[in-house]
Parts: C-alpha cells; sequence; structure tokens
C-alpha cells in the first residue's frame, strides 16, 4: 500500500497564496530581484519579456510569486491562446533579448564602453554585440588598466558621451579598486566583477570543466590554468577554445552578466 507522509508544517509558516495573473500584453509589473519595472510584451512558455520606459527589454522566468502588480506579490501565467490564435515564435538574442528582425545598426553614439583586453571586448560582442549595434554601443579594449584616471580625463566624458569601464578583479583591497576609485567623474561609471581574469567569468560547466583551478601567486594565471587543465601552454588557442563553448548569456556567471548589462544602461541612458 503507498503510504503518504502528512505536511506538518505549521500554518503560520506556509506561503500565503498570491493571485495568478495572465501576462497580457501591456501589463506593467515589476521584477522584485532586479527591481525592472516594464510592460509584457511576449509571453513564451517559462518566460515573460517586459519592456521599461526607455525601450529596454528583459527577459525573465514565470517563476511562482515571480512579480509585483501595484506592490503586491503575483504569479504571472502564460494567456490563454484563443482558439484562432498563432503562437508567436520570436527570436532572441544571445543576451537573452528579444531579437529585431531587419534592424540596423544605429549610427554609434559618442559614449563608450571599455573593457580590459581583448578577450574581455571578444567576449561582450558574443553575447551583446547584437544588443550593442542596435544601441549604437562601441567597445573598445584597454590593454589594463593602470592608466585608467588619465585615459577617463582624455576621453573627457559628458552628458551626451558617457563613458562605462568594464574591469576584471574589481574586489576590495585590490589594485584594480583603487584604480577605480581614482575616478570620479559624474558620467563615467566603472564596474567589474570579482574574477581574475574574464576566463573565468564562463561557467565551467559550459566549458566542460569541473571547476576553474587556482594557480599559485606569482605565476601566469592563464598559462596556470592551461598547465592545470592539461591543454597545450597557448594562451590563444585555449580562449578561442572557451568561447567556442559560449552561445548566449547562460553559459555566463551572473557576476559578469549584471555588470555589463548595467553598464549598457548607463551610456544609453537620456540625458
Amino acid at each position: 500500500m503507498r503510504q503518504y507522509s502528512p505536511d506538518l508544517t505549521p500554518p503560520w509558516k506556509k506561503p500565503k497564496p498570491v493571485p495568478e495573473v495572465p501576462a497580457e500584453p501591456g501589463l506593467v509589473v515589476e521584477e522584485p530581484g532586479t527591481g525592472f519595472c516594464g510592460a509584457v510584451i511576449r509571453c513564451e512558455a517559462g518566460t515573460v519579456t517586459l519592456e521599461d520606459r526607455f525601450g529596454k527589454h528583459r527577459v525573465f522566468p514565470l517563476e511562482p510569486r515571480g512579480f509585483l502588480l501595484e506592490g503586491r506579490v503575483v504569479t504571472l501565467t502564460r494567456p490563454a491562446l484563443s482558439a484562432n490564435a498563432t503562437p508567436l515564435r520570436p527570436t532572441r538574442t544571445a543576451s537573452g533579448s528579444v531579437a529585431v528582425p531587419g534592424a540596423r545598426a544605429r549610427v554609434a553614439r559618442a559614449g563608450r564602453i571599455y573593457v580590459e583586453g581583448r578577450h574581455d571586448a571578444e567576449l561582450v560582442e558574443r553575447v551583446w554585440g547584437d544588443d550593442l549595434r542596435i544601441e549604437g554601443v562601441v567597445v573598445e579594449y584597454l590593454e589594463g588598466i593602470d592608466d585608467l584616471p588619465a585615459i577617463v580625463t582624455e576621453f573627457s566624458p559628458g552628458p551626451d558621451a558617457r563613458l562605462g569601464v568594464l574591469v576584471d578583479h574589481l574586489v576590495p583591497g585590490s589594485k584594480e579598486s583603487r584604480i577605480a576609485a581614482s575616478v570620479t567623474s559624474d558620467h563615467a561609471l566603472v564596474l567589474g566583477h570579482p574574477y581574475i581574469d574574464i576566463w573565468e567569468a564562463v561557467k565551467p560547466s559550459s566549458v566542460g570543466i569541473p571547476a576553474w583551478p587556482r594557480v599559485p601567486h606569482g605565476q601566469d594565471w592563464k598559462t596556470g590554468v592551461c598547465r592545470a587543465l592539461g591543454w597545450p601552454e597557448n594562451t590563444g588557442a585555449a580562449w578561442q577554445h572557451i568561447l567556442s563553448r559560449v552561445h548566449s548569456y547562460k553559459d555566463l556567471q551572473p557576476e559578469l552578466l549584471g555588470r555589463v548589462e548595467e553598464l549598457i544602461d548607463f551610456v544609453t541612458a537620456p540625458h
């Protein structure tokens, strides 16, 4: 005989039921984890796409109790299709944004996003390239940030030419954090991820390894990674292998995703 275990959770500890609301186009909701607020423009099995007042799109999973509607927690559900309706099948960019078929690249803005090296630039291009072209944002690499304050001064950022900078290994007490703190322009934003190198921002599972190896202090990190993993000590070839395993934002760590999205928002925001 099949046995059932009773639910011993006290009633006051059980989550209260929340309303289920169909994610109809035009419904304005907020995703509390990110604070992103926008109108529903598309809903598919498992995801909903919101558009904020600046025209920025974000895709979120349809999770229970996952949104706020007029300040109240709700569960969004996929709207029922009418008998004659044809399901929409949009394509998405690698960053998760809804693709715009036939969209032309915008004329480049005066603002820029600077990253530390070529590998950083190639990874950003691979995942956010379509979005950047539509927004008219150019990404350039610096080959290090030791001279960042002087570079920012030379760029002379302003309200119509904002500058975003993505820094590797931006953790408290690091050399990078001290350099970043020296940039004080209101029209420049320096953000970073905690990884020693942009390689680490790729999920190990996407590369097919259990974890990124620890490299002893004083060794070249990329060469040390190749040695530990038994790869040929050709860092250029190793990077091409890593990059080939990146197909979308799902292959990247969230610490990088959030920072790049924030920099794009910063340089494209209205004056």
